[in-house]
Protein backbone atom coordinates (compact mmCIF):
# COMPACT_ATOMS: atom_id res chain seq x y z
CA UNK A 1 0.00 0.00 0.00
CA UNK A 2 2.66 2.42 1.07
CA UNK A 3 4.08 1.46 -2.88
CA UNK A 4 1.01 2.32 -4.51
CA UNK A 5 0.77 5.85 -2.06
CA UNK A 6 4.59 6.51 -3.34
CA UNK A 7 3.79 5.94 -6.93
CA UNK A 8 0.51 8.35 -6.72
CA UNK A 9 2.87 11.53 -4.92
CA UNK A 10 5.58 11.07 -7.75
CA UNK A 11 2.47 11.40 -10.66
CA UNK A 12 1.21 14.16 -8.94
CA UNK A 13 4.44 15.97 -8.09
CA UNK A 14 5.38 15.13 -11.84
CA UNK A 15 1.62 16.94 -12.82
CA UNK A 16 2.50 19.65 -10.43
CA UNK A 17 5.73 20.57 -12.27
CA UNK A 18 4.50 20.12 -15.65
CA UNK A 19 1.16 22.66 -14.72
CA UNK A 20 3.90 25.53 -13.58
CA UNK A 21 6.29 24.95 -16.25
CA UNK A 22 3.52 25.49 -19.00
CA UNK A 23 2.17 28.55 -17.14
CA UNK A 24 5.42 29.78 -17.35
CA UNK A 25 5.88 29.72 -20.59
CA UNK A 26 1.91 30.93 -21.53
CA UNK A 27 3.44 34.05 -19.07
CA UNK A 28 6.38 35.24 -20.81
CA UNK A 29 4.17 34.44 -24.39
CA UNK A 30 1.92 37.12 -22.97
CA UNK A 31 3.88 39.68 -21.48
CA UNK A 32 6.47 39.32 -24.74
CA UNK A 33 6.84 43.07 -26.55
CA UNK A 34 7.67 43.69 -30.18
CA UNK A 35 9.69 46.24 -31.20
CA UNK A 36 7.12 48.87 -31.32
CA UNK A 37 5.98 48.20 -27.92
CA UNK A 38 2.93 46.30 -28.34
CA UNK A 39 2.67 42.51 -26.28
CA UNK A 40 2.05 39.78 -28.80
CA UNK A 41 0.06 37.29 -27.30
CA UNK A 42 1.70 33.62 -28.34
CA UNK A 43 -0.45 30.87 -30.40
CA UNK A 44 -3.13 33.71 -30.90
CA UNK A 45 -4.19 32.54 -34.45
CA UNK A 46 -4.04 28.79 -33.38
CA UNK A 47 -6.76 29.63 -30.58
CA UNK A 48 -8.67 31.59 -32.52
CA UNK A 49 -8.76 29.10 -35.22
CA UNK A 50 -9.72 26.52 -32.32
CA UNK A 51 -13.05 28.81 -31.32
CA UNK A 52 -14.21 28.10 -35.10
CA UNK A 53 -13.45 24.36 -35.15
CA UNK A 54 -15.15 23.89 -31.76
CA UNK A 55 -18.60 25.79 -32.95
CA UNK A 56 -18.68 23.47 -36.12
CA UNK A 57 -18.16 20.29 -33.82
CA UNK A 58 -20.68 21.52 -31.99
CA UNK A 59 -23.03 22.45 -34.04
CA UNK A 60 -22.80 18.72 -35.89
CA UNK A 61 -23.06 16.98 -32.78
CA UNK A 62 -25.85 19.19 -31.76
CA UNK A 63 -27.90 18.10 -34.93
CA UNK A 64 -26.66 14.38 -34.77
CA UNK A 65 -27.86 13.75 -31.01
CA UNK A 66 -31.31 15.22 -31.99
CA UNK A 67 -31.69 13.28 -35.14
CA UNK A 68 -30.36 10.09 -33.25
CA UNK A 69 -32.76 10.20 -31.09
CA UNK A 70 -35.84 11.16 -32.35
CA UNK A 71 -36.68 7.54 -32.97
CA UNK A 72 -37.28 7.49 -28.96
CA UNK A 73 -39.68 9.99 -29.04
CA UNK A 74 -43.03 9.17 -27.70
CA UNK A 75 -45.38 8.77 -30.67
CA UNK A 76 -47.97 11.73 -31.51
CA UNK A 77 -49.92 11.72 -27.97
CA UNK A 78 -53.22 10.07 -28.29
CA UNK A 79 -55.00 12.14 -26.08
CA UNK A 80 -56.34 15.72 -27.00
CA UNK A 81 -54.48 18.10 -24.14
CA UNK A 82 -51.45 15.81 -24.86
CA UNK A 83 -51.12 17.36 -28.50
CA UNK A 84 -51.71 21.01 -27.01
CA UNK A 85 -49.02 20.21 -24.32
CA UNK A 86 -46.72 18.59 -26.92
CA UNK A 87 -47.18 22.17 -29.29
CA UNK A 88 -46.35 23.87 -25.81
CA UNK A 89 -43.18 22.17 -25.24
CA UNK A 90 -42.16 22.32 -29.26
CA UNK A 91 -42.73 26.41 -28.85
CA UNK A 92 -40.98 26.63 -25.43
CA UNK A 93 -38.08 24.51 -27.32
CA UNK A 94 -37.80 26.27 -30.28
CA UNK A 95 -38.27 29.71 -28.25
CA UNK A 96 -35.18 28.75 -26.44
CA UNK A 97 -33.23 26.88 -28.74
CA UNK A 98 -33.13 29.50 -31.62
CA UNK A 99 -31.22 31.90 -29.81
CA UNK A 100 -29.29 29.61 -28.08
CA UNK A 101 -27.50 28.58 -31.30
CA UNK A 102 -27.52 32.06 -32.65
CA UNK A 103 -25.67 33.48 -29.39
CA UNK A 104 -23.26 30.92 -29.36
CA UNK A 105 -22.37 31.45 -33.00
CA UNK A 106 -21.73 34.87 -32.78
CA UNK A 107 -19.68 34.20 -29.65
CA UNK A 108 -17.53 31.88 -30.89
CA UNK A 109 -17.25 33.85 -34.43
CA UNK A 110 -16.71 36.87 -32.79
CA UNK A 111 -13.95 35.38 -31.03
CA UNK A 112 -11.98 34.61 -34.73
CA UNK A 113 -13.25 37.77 -36.12
CA UNK A 114 -12.06 40.10 -33.46
CA UNK A 115 -8.55 38.37 -32.44
CA UNK A 116 -5.30 40.17 -31.76
CA UNK A 117 -4.06 41.95 -34.51
CA UNK A 118 -1.25 44.54 -34.20
CA UNK A 119 -2.29 48.27 -34.39
CA UNK A 120 -5.96 47.21 -33.82
CA UNK A 121 -7.87 48.83 -31.02
CA UNK A 122 -11.40 47.61 -29.41
CA UNK A 123 -14.08 50.15 -28.96
CA UNK A 124 -15.52 50.72 -25.67
CA UNK A 125 -19.19 51.67 -24.80
CA UNK A 126 -19.57 52.34 -21.32
CA UNK A 127 -23.31 52.58 -21.99
CA UNK A 128 -25.79 52.38 -24.45
CA UNK A 129 -29.53 52.75 -23.47
CA UNK A 130 -30.76 51.21 -26.38
CA UNK A 131 -28.75 48.40 -26.69
CA UNK A 132 -30.24 47.91 -22.64
CA UNK A 133 -33.84 48.47 -23.28
CA UNK A 134 -33.36 45.67 -26.24
CA UNK A 135 -31.86 42.89 -24.47
CA UNK A 136 -34.35 43.83 -21.41
CA UNK A 137 -37.96 44.57 -22.75
CA UNK A 138 -37.13 41.84 -25.48
CA UNK A 139 -36.71 38.66 -23.07
CA UNK A 140 -39.59 40.34 -21.27
CA UNK A 141 -41.72 39.81 -24.08
CA UNK A 142 -40.89 36.35 -24.79
CA UNK A 143 -41.21 35.42 -21.15
CA UNK A 144 -44.35 36.63 -20.43
CA UNK A 145 -45.28 35.15 -23.97
CA UNK A 146 -44.46 31.82 -22.48
CA UNK A 147 -46.26 32.00 -19.21
CA UNK A 148 -49.65 32.93 -20.45
CA UNK A 149 -49.80 30.51 -23.09
CA UNK A 150 -48.41 27.65 -20.35
CA UNK A 151 -50.89 29.12 -17.85
CA UNK A 152 -53.61 29.02 -20.25
CA UNK A 153 -53.13 25.39 -21.33
CA UNK A 154 -52.61 24.57 -17.46
CA UNK A 155 -56.03 25.87 -16.59
CA UNK A 156 -58.07 24.38 -19.62
CA UNK A 157 -56.29 21.18 -18.72
CA UNK A 158 -56.82 21.13 -14.77
CA UNK A 159 -60.34 22.66 -15.20
CA UNK A 160 -63.49 21.19 -13.52
CA UNK A 161 -63.90 17.52 -15.98
CA UNK A 162 -67.64 17.90 -18.07
CA UNK A 163 -70.58 16.40 -16.01
CA UNK A 164 -71.20 13.66 -18.94
CA UNK A 165 -66.85 12.25 -17.87
CA UNK A 166 -66.67 8.86 -17.21
CA UNK A 167 -65.44 8.58 -13.61
CA UNK A 168 -62.72 5.54 -12.41
CA UNK A 169 -61.36 6.18 -8.98
CA UNK A 170 -57.66 4.55 -8.86
CA UNK A 171 -55.64 3.98 -5.92
CA UNK A 172 -51.72 3.11 -5.49
CA UNK A 173 -50.35 0.73 -2.80
CA UNK A 174 -47.20 -1.14 -3.01
CA UNK A 175 -46.65 -2.37 -5.34
CA UNK A 176 -49.63 -1.80 -7.87
CA UNK A 177 -52.75 -0.48 -8.94
CA UNK A 178 -56.35 -1.06 -7.73
CA UNK A 179 -59.08 0.49 -10.30
CA UNK A 180 -62.39 0.91 -9.10
CA UNK A 181 -65.34 1.51 -11.80
CA UNK A 182 -68.95 3.34 -11.22
CA UNK A 183 -70.83 0.26 -12.53
CA UNK A 184 -73.00 -0.06 -15.07
CA UNK A 185 -76.81 1.27 -13.55
CA UNK A 186 -75.29 5.17 -12.71
CA UNK A 187 -71.71 6.85 -13.20
CA UNK A 188 -71.33 7.34 -9.47
CA UNK A 189 -68.41 6.01 -7.20
CA UNK A 190 -69.56 5.33 -3.83
CA UNK A 191 -67.82 6.22 -0.89
CA UNK A 192 -65.01 4.81 0.80
CA UNK A 193 -63.42 4.60 4.14
CA UNK A 194 -60.00 3.49 4.66
CA UNK A 195 -61.09 2.02 7.93
CA UNK A 196 -63.03 -0.37 6.59
CA UNK A 197 -60.08 -1.74 4.41
CA UNK A 198 -59.06 -5.47 4.75
CA UNK A 199 -58.31 -8.68 2.95
CA UNK A 200 -61.01 -8.10 0.21
CA UNK A 201 -62.05 -4.91 0.55
CA UNK A 202 -58.64 -3.18 -0.62
CA UNK A 203 -60.14 -0.07 -1.31
CA UNK A 204 -62.48 0.28 1.69
CA UNK A 205 -65.48 0.50 -0.42
CA UNK A 206 -68.32 2.38 1.84
CA UNK A 207 -71.34 -0.25 1.77
CA UNK A 208 -73.79 2.39 3.77
CA UNK A 209 -73.94 4.55 0.71
CA UNK A 210 -75.88 2.84 -2.28
CA UNK A 211 -74.05 4.45 -4.79
CA UNK A 212 -71.24 1.56 -3.63
CA UNK A 213 -73.20 -1.38 -4.86
CA UNK A 214 -72.58 -1.33 -8.32
CA UNK A 215 -69.11 -0.41 -7.80
CA UNK A 216 -66.50 -3.30 -8.86
CA UNK A 217 -62.31 -3.27 -8.74
CA UNK A 218 -59.58 -4.40 -10.96
CA UNK A 219 -56.04 -4.84 -10.24
CA UNK A 220 -55.01 -6.19 -13.95
CA UNK A 221 -56.03 -3.50 -16.28
CA UNK A 222 -58.61 -0.34 -16.52
CA UNK A 223 -60.92 -0.15 -19.54
CA UNK A 224 -61.98 3.45 -20.97
CA UNK A 225 -64.02 4.27 -23.49
CA UNK A 226 -62.79 6.07 -26.90
CA UNK A 227 -63.60 9.96 -27.42
CA UNK A 228 -65.14 10.69 -24.00
CA UNK A 229 -63.78 12.58 -20.69
CA UNK A 230 -62.82 10.79 -18.09
CA UNK A 231 -62.08 11.52 -15.26
CA UNK A 232 -59.49 9.96 -12.46
CA UNK A 233 -59.96 10.04 -9.21
CA UNK A 234 -56.41 9.24 -7.68
CA UNK A 235 -55.30 8.40 -3.73
CA UNK A 236 -52.85 5.76 -2.55
CA UNK A 237 -52.53 3.82 0.58
CA UNK A 238 -49.22 4.06 1.96
CA UNK A 239 -47.07 6.42 0.53
CA UNK A 240 -46.61 9.04 -1.74
CA UNK A 241 -47.33 7.24 -5.56
CA UNK A 242 -47.29 8.84 -8.96
CA UNK A 243 -49.81 8.05 -11.63
CA UNK A 244 -48.48 8.46 -15.85
CA UNK A 245 -49.95 7.58 -18.98
CA UNK A 246 -47.25 8.87 -20.74
CA UNK A 247 -48.83 8.31 -24.35
CA UNK A 248 -51.77 10.50 -23.52
CA UNK A 249 -49.30 12.85 -21.57
CA UNK A 250 -51.30 12.31 -17.94
CA UNK A 251 -49.32 12.82 -14.84
CA UNK A 252 -50.82 13.11 -11.25
CA UNK A 253 -49.30 12.57 -7.52
CA UNK A 254 -51.34 10.15 -6.08
CA UNK A 255 -50.91 11.45 -2.11
CA UNK A 256 -51.98 9.63 0.80
CA UNK A 257 -54.27 11.79 2.93
CA UNK A 258 -54.78 13.92 -0.01
CA UNK A 259 -56.84 12.90 -3.02
CA UNK A 260 -56.05 14.36 -6.41
CA UNK A 261 -57.82 14.12 -10.08
CA UNK A 262 -57.11 14.62 -13.43
CA UNK A 263 -59.45 14.50 -16.52
CA UNK A 264 -58.46 13.84 -20.08
CA UNK A 265 -59.81 12.56 -23.29
CA UNK A 266 -57.79 9.32 -24.96
CA UNK A 267 -58.52 9.69 -29.04
CA UNK A 268 -56.74 6.79 -30.52
CA UNK A 269 -57.78 3.23 -29.05
CA UNK A 270 -55.45 0.66 -28.35
CA UNK A 271 -56.40 -0.58 -31.83
CA UNK A 272 -55.33 2.05 -33.94
CA UNK A 273 -51.87 2.29 -31.92
CA UNK A 274 -51.09 -0.83 -32.69
CA UNK A 275 -51.80 -0.31 -36.64
CA UNK A 276 -49.79 3.33 -36.15
CA UNK A 277 -46.83 1.74 -34.72
CA UNK A 278 -47.09 -0.97 -37.13
CA UNK A 279 -46.59 -3.21 -33.15
CA UNK A 280 -49.84 -6.10 -32.28
CA UNK A 281 -47.96 -6.28 -28.56
CA UNK A 282 -48.33 -2.36 -28.37
CA UNK A 283 -50.33 -1.35 -25.31
CA UNK A 284 -50.77 1.12 -22.99
CA UNK A 285 -49.23 1.58 -19.61
CA UNK A 286 -50.07 3.34 -16.56
CA UNK A 287 -46.53 3.60 -14.68
CA UNK A 288 -45.77 5.03 -11.42
CA UNK A 289 -43.25 7.65 -11.25
CA UNK A 290 -42.51 8.07 -7.82
CA UNK A 291 -39.87 6.10 -6.39
CA UNK A 292 -42.25 3.84 -3.76
CA UNK A 293 -39.79 1.12 -2.47
CA UNK A 294 -37.99 -1.95 -3.89
CA UNK A 295 -41.01 -3.12 -5.58
CA UNK A 296 -41.37 0.72 -7.70
CA UNK A 297 -40.10 -0.95 -11.00
CA UNK A 298 -42.93 -3.43 -11.42
CA UNK A 299 -46.11 -1.14 -10.73
CA UNK A 300 -47.90 -0.89 -13.67
CA UNK A 301 -51.08 -0.87 -15.10
CA UNK A 302 -52.50 -2.44 -18.60
CA UNK A 303 -54.80 0.95 -20.21
CA UNK A 304 -57.55 -0.50 -22.72
CA UNK A 305 -59.01 2.25 -24.82
CA UNK A 306 -61.45 0.73 -26.93
CA UNK A 307 -65.00 1.82 -28.53
CA UNK A 308 -67.99 3.04 -26.36
CA UNK A 309 -69.88 0.13 -28.02
CA UNK A 310 -67.14 -2.34 -26.86
CA UNK A 311 -66.59 -0.51 -23.35
CA UNK A 312 -70.15 -0.76 -22.01
CA UNK A 313 -69.89 -4.21 -22.96
CA UNK A 314 -67.52 -5.06 -21.32
CA UNK A 315 -68.51 -3.35 -18.28
CA UNK A 316 -71.82 -5.38 -18.40
CA UNK A 317 -69.33 -8.58 -18.10
CA UNK A 318 -68.02 -7.30 -14.93
CA UNK A 319 -69.29 -8.85 -10.97
CA UNK A 320 -70.01 -6.17 -9.13
CA UNK A 321 -67.93 -5.81 -5.36
CA UNK A 322 -71.09 -7.73 -3.29
CA UNK A 323 -71.55 -10.15 -6.36
CA UNK A 324 -67.92 -11.33 -6.15
CA UNK A 325 -67.99 -11.05 -1.94
CA UNK A 326 -71.78 -11.54 -0.65
CA UNK A 327 -70.97 -11.44 2.71
CA UNK A 328 -70.60 -7.98 2.43
CA UNK A 329 -74.15 -7.82 2.64
CA UNK A 330 -73.69 -7.85 6.31
CA UNK A 331 -72.52 -4.41 6.12
CA UNK A 332 -75.02 -2.55 3.90
CA UNK A 333 -77.61 -0.85 6.74
CA UNK A 334 -80.85 -2.77 6.74
CA UNK A 335 -83.30 0.07 4.80
CA UNK A 336 -80.49 -0.58 1.84
CA UNK A 337 -80.69 -4.26 2.33
CA UNK A 338 -83.40 -4.77 -0.37
CA UNK A 339 -81.55 -2.39 -3.04
CA UNK A 340 -77.99 -3.98 -2.27
CA UNK A 341 -79.61 -7.60 -3.15
CA UNK A 342 -80.30 -5.99 -7.08
CA UNK A 343 -76.42 -6.49 -7.03
CA UNK A 344 -75.21 -9.67 -4.85
CA UNK A 345 -76.33 -13.82 -6.13
CA UNK A 346 -79.65 -14.44 -5.48
CA UNK A 347 -78.33 -17.30 -2.99
CA UNK A 348 -76.48 -14.47 -0.65
CA UNK A 349 -76.83 -14.69 2.68
CA UNK A 350 -78.69 -11.74 4.22
CA UNK A 351 -76.66 -11.62 7.24
CA UNK A 352 -73.13 -12.61 7.71
CA UNK A 353 -69.99 -11.58 9.23
CA UNK A 354 -67.56 -11.13 6.44
CA UNK A 355 -64.59 -10.58 8.71
CA UNK A 356 -64.99 -14.92 9.27
CA UNK A 357 -64.00 -15.02 5.63
CA UNK A 358 -61.45 -12.43 5.18
CA UNK A 359 -58.72 -15.10 5.31
CA UNK A 360 -59.64 -15.82 2.08
CA UNK A 361 -58.53 -13.04 0.22
CA UNK A 362 -55.27 -12.70 -1.08
CA UNK A 363 -54.12 -9.18 -1.06
CA UNK A 364 -50.69 -9.07 -2.63
CA UNK A 365 -50.53 -6.68 -5.74
CA UNK A 366 -47.35 -8.97 -7.02
CA UNK A 367 -49.93 -11.13 -8.85
CA UNK A 368 -52.45 -10.83 -11.87
CA UNK A 369 -55.60 -11.58 -10.44
CA UNK A 370 -58.51 -9.22 -10.95
CA UNK A 371 -61.13 -8.00 -8.53
CA UNK A 372 -64.53 -8.18 -10.91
Amino acid sequence: MSYLIAIIAVIFLALTVLVVSRLQKVMKGVNAVSADGETRPEGNKWNAAMFLIFMVLGLIGFVWSYLHTEADFLPIASSVHGRRTDDLFWFSMAVLTIPFIIVNILLFYFSWRYQYKAGKKATYYPENHRLELIWTVIPAIVMALLVFTGWRAWSDIMSEAPKDAEVFEIMGKQFGWYVRYPGVDNNKLGNYNYKLIDAQNEMGIDLSDENSFDDFISTGELHIPLNKPVLLKIRARDVLHSVFIPHMRVKMDAVPGMPTKFWFVADKSTAEMKAELNNPDFDYEIACTEICGTGHFSMRLRLIVEDEASYRRWMAEQKTFLETYPDYLAKVPDNLKAKAMKYAPAEAPAVANPDSTTAQAGGGMGTSASFR
